[in-house]
Order: structure tokens, then C-alpha cells, then sequence
């Protein structure tokens, strides 16, 4: 990731077709950017989360109409149910970036005119097959059976014979390989990087930026009979979002400060846009690239493709008003290895919620506060932290969860991250089970009652706050039961007087401190019916 800018980090989702209401994939993507930002936060950055929805093009037109809609009366439904799926899922975004917006169309114009001047865009003629789902010309060698599109294998593509503008994204084929020699990091993971090098190889093509009879998208600056391709659009949304508040919507204004943007996060199908396309755009119109491109991969269901037409669609809504925003986010960003292709099963996505969060976590939480009631009081002990030895087991794996788990989070290994801490809560069950306080505090030993607790108290602390970036309501509930006065808000930690320490650290936890009332953090679930997800 770019480190040019030590205390400053601006990450996008993509922009989200409006052709339909969010689904499962969307969802996927926004909460990892999300937790990628609380982290960044809780480091003391300044961040900058962009999301929002891509609302031109001829799908759009067809929908609208199909529909009985305007174009403009369909995207704001749409966009209006991303915004509400995302306050559903505790995503605090910092700009919503829509393409219809009047500032959107200024900034379009004005970037258009700067590659005109380049002589990157030229009048030629376009022959092939489109699909109007991809919103793309395809390859003879990419399209499937009776020219099918190989992403939406159901829709054949349309012959299309037209003049259209593009954009000479060959020119720019030799300087895209040398950004990516130069910066092994811009495409991840691996595989992905792989996937746009082998497509490099091939030869890039120019592409077309613009059509015919469609009126629902930005004229052509130079040629008004012509609209502007949702593509060359679309992406300069990321552009428009850096504009201040109240700011004249000049290219100027927009990239003064984000730019250029640390981190793309986006599904692998829409990989070579990202990867080839943009780079080669904001080249030819003399602009520095953003620092990575992330391309996560697919979910299925059951082991299956979802899909409308195979009726196993999973609707994040539903998921999320059934089992809660923390339970969907720990769960796709813990059991998937982001980065590859992950399955949802709602049984496993249960046992998995209620073997991490209530038997081990919750229970941890529960069993330690409630001896810390009888044995201490009802407070953190207070003890000397070198009384524990340099061979404590829990101190050992907490004075490194901190940096492992800030490493996994920079890296995008959400799994790993969570990993770290579940490292520290089986630990503290394993510890509690071996020193039994119980035994402890009958023998009158309460210094070693103390350490005991205080010890297991810690793991926990450390745990909920190395997972706050992905379940921050059951992190702010632990933290609460703890005795803090605080909240994993959106600005990472913290709300009502924290103490001014790095929570990150072991031996954070204030000893004295008057504990909460012991209660479960998270209530074990079971499948009682098939959920209509």
C-alpha cells in the first residue's frame, strides 16, 4: 500500500451498478473496506472511505423503462438502498460519489478535455459483439456458445456496427508494464496480478469511450451526438468524490488533498478496468496512480454460483435483519480468506458465530467477570505487570497480537487478524482452566487470584480491540462490561472518556477500574427454519 502519506489513507469500494438493489457481493466488498478504514482510524490516520453508485448507460435506460421509471427516478431508489444496506452493516463511509451529480458531470468534462489534448482519443469505427449487462464490447475468443457472454452466461451479446471515440489505451501498453515491474504491490493478491499481466501479454486494444443513441449519460464534449461510455464515467467518480464540500468542482480543487487514492478495493470481474484501463487514463492525463488495486474474489452459496435464475440468491438485508451487522461481517471476513473465492452454508455460518463469539470469546468474557465479582470486588485487580514473569503465556502472545494483527490488517489477511486474537481468547480459556482461581482463592493465595484474573481480563480487552475493526458493537459491549465509558464509533475508538494509552498494548487495562455487569455478548444462535436469505 502507499505509504507516502504517513497519517492519510483513502480507499474506494467501486462504484456500484444501479441497475438492481445491493447483493451479497457488494456487501462483501464495503465491509472489508469499512474495517480497512476503522483500522486506519484507530492508527490515528486521517481517512477518507468512498463508496457509491455508478448510475449511467443503457442498462440503466432499459431498467428505467422496464420498470415504468426516468433514468433519474430509478437511480435514486437504488442509491438509496445502497446507503441503507450500508447503515444496516455499520459501514460509515465519509463520501457517497454519484455519477449523476452535477459536479460528477464538470469534473468528466474537464479530465475528457485534458486527454483530448493528448491525442488519446480519436473517431473510428466499432464492430462486435456487446453485452449490454457488462456494458462492454467482448472478444470472439471471450464470448461462450451462440455468443454468450462468459459473465452473464444467460445474455447473449448484441452485434453492434457503429461509430464510436476512443481512447489508445495501446500506447500506454509499455509504460502500464513498467508501473507494474516498478510496483510488484499495485496489483493484488498475486493472483490477480498474474491475471493482468497474462491479459497485458496478449496486446491491449484501444477502447471504445463512447456511444450512440443513448441518452442517458454526459455528451461528448467534442461531439455532443455522441454519450459518453459508462467506463470512462464511472471511474472518474473516485475523482469527484475528493471534492471538498462547498468546493468549485474543478480537477484542481478535487485532487489537492486525497489524491492520489491509496487503495481500489473491487471484485475481480471488474479487475482489467481497474488495472489497465484507469491507469492508462490518468497517465494520459499527467496524473500520479493510486497505490494498490484489490481484487477480492466471488461468493457462492452452498457451493454454488448465486444467481436470480438458479433462486439461490443471498440477500444481505435479510442476512443482516436475521443475525445482526457484527455476525455477517465476522463471518466473511474471518472464515473467507479474502482475496480467494468464499462459500456461504448458514449452518456453517451459525456453528462459526457460536464456537468463535459465544463459546470462546462471550464466554471467556462472562467466566472471568463474574470471578472477578466474587474474588475481586467487582474491579480490575491492581497489580504489578513484572510480577506476571517474562514467561507468562498470555503476556507473551499480547505484547505481539497487537503488531501481528495491524500487519494482517495492512495486508488485507482479515482471517490472519482475527486469528491473532482468537489466539489470545483460547489461550485465556486454556489459562483459566490450568490455574483455577477457585482453588486459588480458597487457599487464601489472592495475589495469585489477582494475576490470574487480571491476566485473562487483559486477553480479553486486547481481543475486542484487535477485532474492532470488524465486529465494533461487540467490541464496544466487551469494552463497556469492562468498565470503559466508549465507543468503537467511526472514527475507530473512542467516544466518553478513554484513557490516553495505546490500546493496542498489553497491559492497557487500568487496574482498579470498577468492572461492568457480566452478561453475554453474544446470544448462541440456531437454524430453527431455513431462512429465505
Amino acid at each position: 500500500m502507499n505509504s507516502a502519506k504517513k497519517k492519510q489513507f483513502a480507499l474506494t469500494t467501486p462504484l456500484y451498478y444501479v441497475n438492481d438493489l445491493p447483493h451479497i457481493g457488494s456487501a462483501y466488498t464495503t465491509i472489508a473496506a469499512d474495517a480497512i478504514a476503522r483500522f486506519y482510524r484507530a492508527q490515528g490516520y486521517d481517512v477518507l472511505l468512498i463508496t457509491g453508485t455508478d448510475e449511467h448507460g443503457q442498462k440503466i435506460q432499459r431498467t428505467a423503462e422496464r420498470l415504468g421509471r426516468s433514468p433519474q427516478d430509478h437511480c435514486d431508489q437504488i442509491a438509496a438502498g445502497f446507503a441503507d444496506l450500508w447503515a444496516k452493516l455499520e459501514i460509515h463511509y465519509d463520501r457517497f460519489s454519484r455519477t449523476t451529480a452535477s459536479a460528477h458531470a464538470a469534473i468528466v468534462k474537464q479530465f475528457f478535455e485534458r486527454v483530448w489534448q493528448q491525442g488519446d482519443i480519436y473517431l473510428g469505427q466499432q464492430q462486435g459483439w456487446y453485452c449490454v449487462e457488462c456494458e462492454e464490447f467482448k472478444e470472439e475468443r471471450d464470448l461462450l456458445e451462440n455468443h454468450h457472454c462468459n459473465v452473464h452466461i444467460n445474455r447473449q451479446a448484441e452485434w453492434r456496427d457503429e461509430q464510436n471515440y476512443f481512447f489508445r489505451l495501446s500506447r500506454y501498453q509499455q509504460r502500464l508494464r513498467e508501473h507494474f515491474e516498478q510496483q510488484p504491490e499495485f496489483i493484488q493478491p498475486p493472483s490477480r496480478r498474474n491475471e493482468v499481466l497474462a491479459f497485458l501479454e496478449r496486446g491491449l486494444q484501444d477502447f471504445s469511450i463512447s456511444r450512440v443513441n443513448l441518452d442517458w449519460g454526459f455528451p461528448v464534449p467534442e461531439d455532443p451526438k455522441h454519450t459518453l461510455y459508462v467506463w470512462f464515467d464511472a471511474l472518474l467518480g473516485y475523482v469527484t468524490a475528493l471534492l471538498e464540500p462547498g468546493d468549485e468542482p474543478t480537477l484542481e480543487n478535487a485532487l489537492q488533498r486525497w489524491w492520489p487514492i491509496n487503495l481500489h478495493l473491487i471484485g475481480k470481474d471488474i479487475l482489467r478496468f481497474h488495472t489497465l484501463y484507469w491507469p492508462a487514463m490518468l497517465m494520459s492525463a499527467g496524473l500520479p496512480l493510486p497505490g494498490q488495486v484489490f481484487g477480492h474474489g466471488f461468493l457462492t452459496k452452498d457451493g454454488l454460483k448465486m444467481g436470480k435464475s438458479l433462486g439461490n440468491t443471498l440477500d444481505p438485508i435479510a442476512l443482516v435483519e436475521r443475525y445482526g451487522a457484527d455476525a455477517v461481517r465476522y463471518y466473511f471476513l474471518k472464515e473467507i480468506e479474502f482475496g480467494r473465492d468464499g462459500d456461504f452454508n448458514e449452518q456453517r455460518f451459525i456453528n462459526i458465530l457460536n464456537a468463535d463469539l459465544a463459546d470462546n470469546l462471550g464466554n471467556l468474557l462472562n467466566r472471568t467477570l463474574k470471578m472477578a465479582v466474587k474474588y475481586c470486588h467487582g474491579q480490575v485487580p491492581l497489580i504489578d505487570l513484572d510480577s506476571l514473569g517474562e514467561d507468562h503465556p498470555l503476556q507473551i502472545l499480547g505484547k505481539s497480537a497487537g503488531v501481528w494483527a495491524a500487519k494482517h490488517y495492512q495486508s488485507l489477511a482479515f482471517s490472519q487478524a482475527c486469528e491473532v486474537a482468537l489466539s489470545l481468547v483460547r489461550a485465556g480459556n486454556k489459562f483459566v482452566d490450568e490455574q483455577a482461581p477457585w482453588t486459588l482463592y480458597k487457599k487464601g493465595e489472592q495475589e495469585s487470584v489477582n494475576r490470574v484474573i487480571y491476566a485473562v481480563l487483559e486477553s480479553v480487552r486486547l481481543a475486542a480491540h484487535l477485532l474492532s475493526p470488524i465486529i465494533p458493537n461487540i467490541s464496544t459491549e466487551i469494552y463497556r462490561q469492562l468498565g470503559y465509558d466508549l465507543k468503537f464509533n467511526l472514527q475507530g475508538i473512542v467516544a466518553g472518556g478513554a484513557p490516553n494509552i495505546d490500546l493496542s498494548q498489553w497491559g492497557s487495562l487500568q487496574g482498579g477500574q470498577v468492572l461492568g455487569t457480566p452478561q453475554p455478548v453474544f446470544q448462541k444462535i440456531e437454524l430453527l427454519e431455513p431462512a429465505a436469505l
